[in-house]
């Protein structure tokens, strides 16, 4: 989870918004998980920009923040599939709206 502003934080719900989502890639990595379940290897080919390491990083906060849902199956090989916990889902609507917004920048 990144701290930004401890005391910030804890005082204002967009300050807590923008700690949680508001790196370079948390909304894409988000938005690339609203569409389904993703394994590692289509999210780095999803977001051809990030590095594998940044990746990791990044989807381990959002597990941290319980946006994400990291599921370990026991097989060989491993399988690992990263996916929206219901918290994650609830960012869906307003994810839209900002890309909506977006649509106006381009």
């Amino acid at each position: 989870m990144a701290k930004r502003n401890r005391n910030l934080r804890s005082q204002c719900p967009f300050e807590t918004a923008m700690d949680i989502i508001g790196s370079k890639w948390k909304g894409a990595i988000l938005f690339e998980l609203m569409k389904g379940k993703r394994r590692f290897s289509k999210l780095k080919a999803a977001i051809p920009a990030i590095s594998q390491r940044m990746l990791t990083m990044q989807l381990r906060e959002l597990e941290a923040d319980k946006l994400v849902l990291r599921k370990i199956y026991s097989e060989i090989p491993p399988k690992v599939e990263y996916s929206l916990t219901k918290a994650g889902k609830t960012l869906e609507p307003a994810f839209l709206k900002i890309r909506e917004w977006g649509k106006q920048f381009i």
